[in-house]
């Protein structure tokens, strides 16, 4: 299907969704949710500002068919921080349901609510909604902060949680809980499940590829470990490089793939260079790349952040080794730890060990392994989309 931007004579009903940027990772969900949304007879539009200067540096920022780019400002807030706001009144005030992120600095939100409070005499303002995190998984907050942001959601007349984790806290501030979607937030895996399965075909490029990998980073099977994503603050590379250096100490032959890009990608850089330096440094990688690399190793290293990787572990049957830190993204919850991950206790040392163990330990790795491919088909883009589509429609009225 041919995804076009909507019209401005579209007379469909309308159904607005505001970003911040549109990561590479959300494209092929908004595809598809638009897919969803046309053949029910509604138009989808995404509308999104300049990427922000924390996520710039990863580079994933992609265009989308459906989505517009508007003005847009960052204005400075007491504290360091930023209140952003996005030019979007007048293409959002003639939609059905506007979706918008669920947070406290984002200053079109106030506008488009108070319009659809007032409810101004013949006027139809849109139904606002509101999707994310439920609660602040990542960082500390006030208690003033919290009760802002339960007040300012209270206000939405549907809710879209990442999680089950963040729709009870949401419930639990006081927001119906039959107008609430848990999402299952996830990514499109298909490229990567495709591509890892036919790596272990021999005969096919993909096996090829991965042989090609093995040799020419020198890399021993049931020693490699992978990191893929973000090189900043919130992933604690430093973290990860020294528990490197600490399980290549006890674990000869041991090798850690880095692919990824952020504002620490020179401090990566520098300890691939050491002499017997057991990093690899590949900078950003994506799609096949990827699939190819989780088919060379073991295990996925993360011993900061979790978020998404969580589902690209299960699609590569690479399962994760974190710690218990504090401040992992909603998709922490999808991890079990023994079952398809695991959880150590956050020190460097405590880490390096754990990684050893589950390294050492074939039998559990591959029982890993397994719950990972089968958790898989849990976490899709197709079905998150599908699970939004079904909460827009109820806000719109209609059966599904």
């Amino acid at each position: 299907m041919t995804i076009t931007a909507v019209s401005p004579r579209d007379t469909r009903r309308r159904v607005v969704v505001v970003q911040p940027y549109v990561p590479g990772y959300r494209t092929s969900f908004f595809n598809h949710l638009q897919e969803r949304l046309d053949s029910e007879g509604v138009a989808l539009e995404v509308l999104y500002g300049l990427v922000p200067p924390q996520q710039a540096a990863r580079r994933d920022a992609a265009p989308c068919a459906c989505a517009v780019q508007v003005p847009s400002r960052r204005l400075p807030a007491p504290g360091g921080r930023s209140l952003l706001w996005r030019q979007v009144t007048d293409r959002a005030a003639s939609a059905d349901v506007v979706v918008l992120e669920q947070a406290l600095r984002n200053l079109e939100a106030y506008p488009l609510l108070l319009r659809h409070m007032v409810r101004r005499a013949g006027g139809h303002p849109p139904r606002i909604a509101f999707w994310g995190h439920g609660r602040t998984y990542t960082k500390k907050t006030s208690r003033l902060q919290e009760v802002a942001k339960g007040a300012l959601t209270r206000q939405a007349a549907w809710f879209f949680a990442y999680t089950e984790g963040g729709a009870s806290y949401v419930s639990s501030r006081g927001f119906p809980r039959e107008r609430i979607t848990v999402l299952r937030n996830s990514v499109d895996t298909t490229e990567l499940t495709v591509t890892r399965d036919r790596a272990d075909i021999q005969g096919t490029p993909e096996h090829a590829a991965v042989a090609a990998l093995r040799e020419r980073h020198r890399l021993e099977p049931g020693r490699t470990a992978l990191y893929v994503g973000g090189l900043d603050a919130p992933k604690r590379i430093p973290f990860l490089l020294q528990a490197a250096r600490r399980v290549a100490a006890g674990l000869p032959g041991f090798k850690l793939l880095v692919a990824g890009d952020g504002v620490d990608r020179p401090l990566v850089e520098a300890v691939a260079c050491a002499p017997d330096s057991p990093v690899v440094a590949l900078g950003h990688r994506a799609g096949q790349d990827v699939a190819l690399l989780g088919a060379v190793s073991d295990v996925m290293l993360m011993p900061g952040r979790v978020g998404l990787c969580a589902v690209d572990s299960f699609a590569l049957r690479t399962p994760i080794v974190t710690t218990d830190w504090p401040w992992h993204a909603p998709e922490f919850e999808y991890l079990e730890h023994g079952r398809n991950a695991v959880v150590s206790r956050d020190d460097p040392q405590a880490y390096a060990v754990a990684v050893q163990r589950v390294l050492n330990d074939r039998s559990h790795l591959e029982s890993l392994r397994e719950a990972c491919r089968k958790d898989a088909a849990d976490y899709t883009a197709d079905g998150m989309a599908e699970r939004f589509c079904d909460g827009l429609l109820h806000i719109l009225g209609r059966s599904v």
